[in-house]
C-alpha cells in the first residue's frame, strides 16, 4: 500500500485589512505589478534620493545665476520683515482699544471686525490693491496698474542693490492697507452691520486706499509737487478716518448718545484692555514709522526717537487739557493723547527735529481733546474718538512739516514757514490734505450708499442694537459667565 506524500503546509495569506503597520506597505508594493522583488523595491527607494538630488541641482542652478547675498541686502529685508510683524500686531492694539472703550454687549462684534478685516485687507490688496498702488503709470501720475496680483520674482538687480524683495515689500504695504480699514471700525462701532462693513472694507483696501496712496508713494502727482508724508499721516490715517466719518454720519448716532441735543457719556466696559491696546499700538508704531525708512540705516533709530517723543508729548498735552477742562485727568484722553501724538509724527518723523517732534505731539494731544468735544457738539457719534485721533491729528501731522520741518536726511535746510523755507511747503501740504479728504469723502460716500442700497441699509435694527451686536450679529457673548452671574 502506498501513501501519498504530505504536501507542505501553505503559508496563510495576510489580507490588507489584517496587516500590521509594518506589513501593510509591503503588501501594497507586492500588489503592484513589477514591485514584488527586492531589486524592484531597491530601485523604488532610489526615487526620493533622485528627486532630492534634482532639487539641489535646480537650487544650485538658480543660486548660480544670482549674486552673493550681501549683509546690506539681508539687513534691509530682515528689518522690513520685523517692521511688518510689528505693524500687523497693531491690529491687536486697535481691537483692544476699541473693544475696551465700547460697551460689553458689543465686544465680540468689535473683536470680530478687527480680526477679520485684516484678512480681507490682505486678500483685496494682494488681488488688485498692490498693483493699483505700485504698478505702472497709465494716467500721468493719477492712476497706476500692473495686472492682478504681483510678481514675486527676485532679480539679480534687487540683490546687487540691496533692495527689497517683492514679497516682503508686499507684506509691509498690505499691513498699512489693513490699518486704514481698521480705523473705520472705530467710527462705526456698536451700530453697523457686520456683512456691510466687510464689503466696504474690501472696496476700501482694493480700490480707494491704493489709488490715493499711489499719488505719493509711487511717484504720482503729489510726489511730483513735493508733498511729504513719510509714513502716512494723511495717506493711511486720514484716509481711514474720512472713510469712517462718512459711515458714521450715514449711520447716525447710537441710541441714547444724544438726549435733547446734549451728548451723553457712554463709558467703555474695560479700560484695562484699552490701556494695554494703546501700549501695543505704541510698540507697533516702531514698525510703522522706522519701517517706512525701507532700509536698515543710520536714520532708523532717529525716526524711532522722534516717534517716541511725539507720543510722550501727546500724552502730556492731552492729560493737562483734560484735567483743566474736566477737573480730573481722563484715562480715555491719555490714551487718545498718546495715539494723537503718534499720528501727528507719522508724516514728519524723518523731517522734524527731536524738539519739533515733541512739540508736534504735544499740540496733537491738545487738539484731540477739543476735537472730541467738537464732534459731539456737531451731533457726530465717534465712539472711540477715531476721527479726532486719525483724521484731525493726521491733518495736523501733515501740515506741521510745512511749519517747522527740515530736510534732515538731505541738505538739512529748513522746509517750513518757521524754519526759513517759506510758504511753499505749507501750501503743498495743505493741497495734499485736501486731496485725500475730498477723494475719500466722495468715493466712500458712494461706496457706503451703494452697499446700503443693495443690502437694505448699513445699520442694525433698533432691537438688535439694544440687545447688543454680540447676540444679534454673532450669537455669542464676550463674557457669558459674567453675564449669567449678573442676571
Amino acid at each position: 500500500m502506498t501513501s501519498a506524500l504530505n504536501s507542505p503546509p501553505r503559508r496563510r495569506t495576510v489580507r490588507l485589512q489584517e496587516a500590521s503597520l509594518l506589513e501593510g506597505p509591503m503588501i501594497l508594493f507586492r500588489s503592484l505589478r513589477g514591485f514584488s522583488s527586492h531589486r524592484s523595491l531597491m530601485w523604488l527607494a532610489c526615487v526620493p534620493l533622485a528627486l532630492f538630488g534634482l532639487g539641489l541641482f535646480n537650487l544650485s542652478a538658480h543660486a548660480a545665476e544670482m549674486p552673493e547675498l550681501t549683509a546690506a541686502f539681508l539687513a534691509n529685508n530682515l528689518w522690513l520683515l520685523i517692521a511688518t510683524i510689528l505693524v500687523i500686531f497693531m491690529n491687536a492694539g486697535f481691537a483692544m482699544v476699541e473693544a475696551g472703550m465700547c460697551r460689553q454687549k458689543n465686544a465680540v462684534n468689535i473683536l470680530a471686525k478687527n480680526l477679520f478685516v485684516f484678512a480681507l485687507a490682505v486678500t483685496a490688496y494682494w488681488f488688485v490693491g498692490y498693483s493699483l498702488m505700485y504698478g505702472n503709470a497709465i494716467a500721468a501720475g493719477w492712476l497706476f496698474f500692473n495686472g492682478l496680483f504681483f510678481d514675486p520674482t527676485v532679480t539679480p538687480e534687487i540683490i546687487g542693490e540691496a533692495g527689497l524683495v517683492p514679497t516682503v515689500d508686499f507684506l509691509f504695504q498690505a499691513a498699512f492697507a489693513g490699518t486704514a480699514a481698521t480705523i473705520v471700525s472705530g467710527l462705526v462701532a456698536e451700530r453697523v452691520k457686520f456683512g456691510e462693513f466687510v464689503v466696504f472694507s474690501l472696496v476700501l483696501t482694493a480700490l480707494i486706499y491704493p489709488i490715493s496712496g499711489s499719488w505719493q508713494w509711487n511717484g504720482g502727482w503729489l510726489a511730483e509737487a513735493g508733498f511729504i508724508d513719510f509714513a502716512g499721516s494723511s495717506i493711511v490715517h486720514s484716509v481711514g478716518a474720512w472713510a469712517g466719518l462718512v459711515g458714521a454720519m450715514l449711520l447716525g448716532p447710537r441710541l441714547g448718545k444724544f438726549v435733547d441735543g446734549k451728548a451723553q457719556a457712554m463709558p467703555g466696559h474695560n479700560m484695562a484692555i484699552a490701556t494695554l491696546g494703546a501700549l501695543i499700538l505704541w510698540i507697533g508704531w516702531y514698525g510703522f514709522n522706522p519701517g517706512s525708512q525701507l532700509a536698515m540705516d543710520q536714520w532708523v533709530p532717529y525716526v524711532a526717537v522722534t516717534t517716541t517723543l511725539a507720543a510722550a508729548g501727546g500724552a502730556i498735552g492731552a492729560t493737562i487739557v483734560s484735567t483743566v477742562t474736566s477737573g480730573k485727568p481722563d484715562l480715555t484722553m491719555i490714551i487718545n493723547g498718546i495715539l494723537a501724538g503718534l499720528v501727528s509724527i507719522t508724516a514728519g518723523c524723518a523731517n522734524l527735529t527731536m524738539s519739533g517732534a515733541w512739540l508736534a505731539g504735544l499740540v496733537g494731544g491738545v487738539i484731540v481733546v477739543f476735537s472730541v468735544s467738537a464732534l459731539d457738539s456737531l451731533g457726530i457719534d465717534d465712539p472711540v474718538g477715531a476721527f479726532s485721533v486719525h483724521g484731525v491729528c493726521g491733518i495736523w501731522g501733515t501740515l506741521v512739516i510745512g511749519l517747522w520741518g527740515y530736510d534732515i536726511q538731505g541738505t538739512g535746510e529748513g522746509l517750513g514757514l518757521l524754519t526759513g523755507g517759506g510758504f511753499g511747503q505749507l501750501w503743498t501740504q495743505f493741497v495734499g490734505c485736501a486731496a485725500y479728504g475730498i477723494w475719500t469723502v466722495v468715493t466712500c460716500w458712494l461706496a457706503w450708499t451703494i452697499i446700503g442700497s443693495f443690502f437694505g441699509g448699513i445699520r442694525v435694527s433698533e432691537n438688535e442694537e439694544i440687545a447688543g451686536l454680540d447676540i444679534g450679529e454673532h450669537g455669542m457673548e464676550a463674557y457669558p459667565d459674567f453675564a449669567s452671574a449678573g442676571n
